[in-house]
């Protein structure tokens, strides 16, 4: 799985014209997911995303968790994230998982994010979304389960 983190004041996600998600301040999660994906890659994710210190402190050190933070979290599916643009000028999506294994993945992703206490908004799986999010920072990750 592969995860790119944004940490917002404020996101939100529109499918044909109505929110389907929003947020304050939190992380917008654009989630990928491979074939060789399994609930174990999105247990590890969702632990790791939860603890990750990316929050100032007092001192202005980034020592502070989500969870420490009170932040919100807006998950949207985002296939694209595998796309392989090496050869030709059109991207291959082949290492992309397919729907029927990537949605449950999905879903148990933020399932995962759930358990730890996490306020989960979401896109739709499959859709065409409109994303607007101010970044914060701006923060930005790559986190991945290999």
């Amino acid at each position: 799985m592969r995860v790119v983190l944004q940490r917002s004041k404020s996101a939100s996600v529109t499918v044909d014209g109505a929110v389907t998600g929003a947020i304050q301040s939190g992380y917008v999660l654009l989630v990928g997911i491979t074939h060789e994906d399994t609930e174990k890659d999105a247990d590890y994710l969702a632990g790791k995303i939860a603890q990750l210190r990316l929050f100032e402190d007092e001192e202005g050190k980034m020592n502070r968790s989500i969870l420490d933070h009170g932040g919100e979290i807006l998950s949207i599916s985002q296939f694209t994230l595998y796309g392989d643009v090496k050869k030709g000028r059109r991207p291959s999506f082949i290492a992309a998982a397919r729907p029927e294994t990537a949605e449950p993945l999905w879903l148990a992703f933020n399932k995962a994010l759930q358990r730890y206490g996490l306020v989960v908004e979401t896109g739709v799986f499959g859709a065409m979304m409109d994303v607007q999010l101010v970044n914060d920072g701006p923060v930005t990750i790559l986190v991945e389960s290999k």
